[in-house]
C-alpha cells in the first residue's frame, strides 16, 4: 500500500497507469496555442444543446467516451468515474454521465477539480479494490458567467485582473497495469484564506494555496524544483503566477521561475485573445494536463511533472455574504 511522506503527501506503490487521456474544447480554446492536441474542437459553444449547462454535461461526455474509446475499453469496463465541476451539485457530471451507466462518485474541487479527481483515482487504484477508473471534470465559459457573474446579455465589463472560463474537458483513464505515463505520488492541499473577496481576482485568491501546496511537497519528499522538467499549475493566470514565485522565494527561499507554468497563461494567447490575465475554470488545467503535458510524456518530451491544480472554493451564495475566497491546490506526480 501507499507509503505517507510528511503531512499530506503519499507515495503510491501501484504507479497507476494513465493508459489514456482526452481534451476537447470550444472554439476559442481551438484558437490558442495548444490547438494541435486537443481530440475534438467544438466550433459551435452550444453543442448541439439548448442551455449552456447541458453543452457542458455533453462536452465532458465527449471527453470520458474518447478517453475509454482510446484506451480500446467500454463504459462497462470502467468500474467508477471521478468527476465534478463549477455547476450547482455538480450537474454537468451528473447529467453528462448518467447514460454511460457507470458508477459515478461525485467531487467538488472548483478547478482544482482535475487534480483532486486524479488523487481520488489514484486511491481506488492503490487501495486494491479497483482495476479501471476515469478521472474527469469540466467547465463552460457561458454556464460559469451565468453562475457566478453576471448573465453574457447584461455586457459587463471585465477588470485587468479578470481569468476566461475555458470551455473545455479533459478524462484520464487509469489503470492498474504497469505503463506509462504513471502516477508516482499524490499531494492533498490545505485550504488557505488570505481574506481576498474581489472574484476578479481568482488568481491572488488562489496562489496563496499553490505555494502551500508546492512547499509542503517539495518538503515532504526532500526534492526541488530541479528535480522536475515543470511545476504545473491550474489556472491562477498572469497575476496569481506572479505572486506564487513570488511567495515562494520570500517565505520558503524557493525559486521555481525556471520551471513553472500555468495552464491559465498556455492555452490562450493572451496578446491577441483578450483574455486579460489568462484562463481559468475546471476545463483549463484538465484540458491541457490531458493534451501538451501527457501526450508530452507519451511522446519523451518530458519524462517527470508535478501537476498542481488550483481551486477557489466559493459559490455565489458565499459571495453575497461577503465571504472571502478560500484557495485549495492538490498536487499529482506524474511520470514517463
Amino acid at each position: 500500500m501507499g507509503q505517507r511522506i510528511g503531512k499530506n503527501t503519499i507515495l503510491l506503490d501501484s504507479k497507476p497507469c494513465i493508459i489514456s487521456n482526452a481534451a476537447v474544447v470550444g472554439r476559442k480554446e481551438g484558437e490558442g496555442p495548444l490547438k494541435d492536441g486537443f481530440d475534438a474542437i467544438f466550433d459551435d459553444g452550444t453543442m448541439g444543446q439548448d442551455t449552456w449547462e447541458k453543452a457542458e454535461s455533453q462536452m465532458l461526455r465527449a471527453a470520458v467516451e474518447t478517453a475509454i474509446q482510446k484506451a480500446e475499453l467500454t463504459a462497462g469496463d470502467i468500474q467508477t468515474v471521478f468527476s465534478g465541476d463549477l455547476l450547482n451539485q455538480c450537474i454537468g457530471s451528473n447529467f453528462g454521465l448518467r447514460e454511460l451507466g457507470i458508477p459515478f462518485a461525485g467531487l467538488y474541487g472548483a478547478c482544482s477539480t482535475m487534480a483532486l479527481s486524479l488523487c481520488m483515482a489514484s486511491l481506488a487504484i492503490e487501495s486494491g479494490a479497483f482495476e479501471r477508473v476515469v478521472a474527469a471534470t469540466s467547465s463552460h465559459f457561458c454556464s460559469a458567467e451565468k453562475q457566478f457573474r453576471y448573465p453574457l446579455e447584461y455586457g459587463g465589463q471585465r477588470p485587468p485582473s479578470a481569468q476566461w472560463t475555458v470551455t473545455g474537458s479533459g478524462a484520464c483513464v487509469l489503470g492498474s497495469t504497469k505503463g506509462r505515463p504513471y502516477i508516482d505520488a499524490i499531494h492533498i492541499g490545505t485550504i488557505q484564506d488570505l481574506g481576498i473577496k474581489d472574484g476578479n481576482n481568482m488568481g491572488a485568491a488562489m496562489a496563496p494555496a499553490a505555494k502551500k501546496t508546492i512547499s509542503d511537497f517539495l518538503s515532504d519528499t526532500g526534492t526541488s524544483p530541479s528535480d522536475y522538467d515543470a511545476i504545473v499549475t491550474g489556472d491562477i493566470g498572469e497575476i496569481g503566477s506572479t505572486l506564487l514565485r513570488e511567495l515562494l522565494m520570500r517565505e520558503n527561499g524557493i525559486d521555481i521561475s525556471s520551471v513553472h507554468k500555468d495552464c491559465g497563461l498556455m492555452i490562450f494567447d493572451c496578446k491577441t485573445q483578450d483574455v486579460h490575465s489568462g484562463g481559468s475554470g475546471c476545463g483549463c488545467s484538465a484540458s491541457v494536463l490531458c493534451s501538451e503535458w501527457l501526450n508530452g510524456i507519451r511522446d519523451g518530451k518530458y519524462k517527470n511533472i508535478m501537476f498542481a491544480a488550483t481551486g477557489a472554493l466559493m459559490s455565489p451564495v458565499s459571495s453575497l455574504q461577503g465571504e472571502s475566497i478560500p484557495g485549495i491546490a492538490h498536487g499529482v506526480i506524474i511520470r514517463g
